[in-house]
């Protein structure tokens, strides 16, 4: 399953190092891999999502097919929340640690007029502190692409602890109302996902070396 998933990631999610200079943004010289431990959720069902590391290591992708959340005729009770978890191991080479600097969300969203939908996620290291969950707002009337960024400040960015052996997840959600819009009528989704790889989420990666060992 994970050859199959690889195979497909290089559409969505995208994790980019701008190119060289500015303080943490320099990638290490060798290579970067990626190990899918587990990957969870409604948004997110075996076979529907993906990750992968982009050709010149600087980028890791995570392609969704089936991450939408609706409501309207055709859709189930449950359909108004959509959630995925990712659990990854990210092997960097020797000397060097990473976090996340910023992230790039987008995804289409049709609402009706009085809908409303929300994207909202999180990220952070096995064993150590949630970061917070920071949430993105729409409402309709609404159909067109949206794109959304989180920004860290360099001061504020969690690095992954030198030395140590810590699984990196991801936790992202999606969740529309149809507040004064009529479900019973009319449709309203938000949607994350992408099968020919024209929509992408990016997470941008901060760089640091660690101190050499005693």
């Amino acid at each position: 399953m994970l050859n199959t998933l690889a195979a497909a990631a290089l559409a969505m999610s995208t994790i980019i190092i701008p190119p060289g200079g500015a303080p943490g943004t320099t990638p290490p010289p060798d290579i970067i891999t990626i190990d899918v431990v587990t990957i969870n959720g409604s948004g997110c069902k075996a076979g529907t999502a993906a990750v992968a590391v982009s050709p010149d290591n600087k980028a890791f992708t995570v392609t969704y097919s089936e991450f939408m959340a609706q409501v309207g005729p055709q859709a189930k009770p449950t359909d108004f929340r959509k959630n995925c978890q990712l659990n990854l191991r990210v092997n960097v080479p020797s000397g060097f640690t990473y976090g996340i600097a910023s992230t790039d969300y987008r995804g289409f969203a049709h609402l009706e007029r009085g809908a409303t939908a929300l994207e909202k996620a999180n990220y952070y290291f096995q064993g150590m502190s949630e970061t917070a969950y920071r949430q993105h707002n729409y409402k309709g009337p609404l159909s067109d692409d949206w794109q959304a960024t989180d920004t860290n400040e360099l001061a504020a960015i969690v690095y992954h602890p030198c030395g140590e052996k810590r699984n990196f997840n991801i936790n992202t959600e999606l969740r529309v109302s149809a507040g004064t819009s009529d479900p019973t009528k009319v449709t309203s989704f938000i949607s994350m996902d992408s099968t020919d790889g024209s929509i992408e989420t990016t997470y941008h990666f901060a760089w640091k070396t660690c101190p050499p060992k005693p």
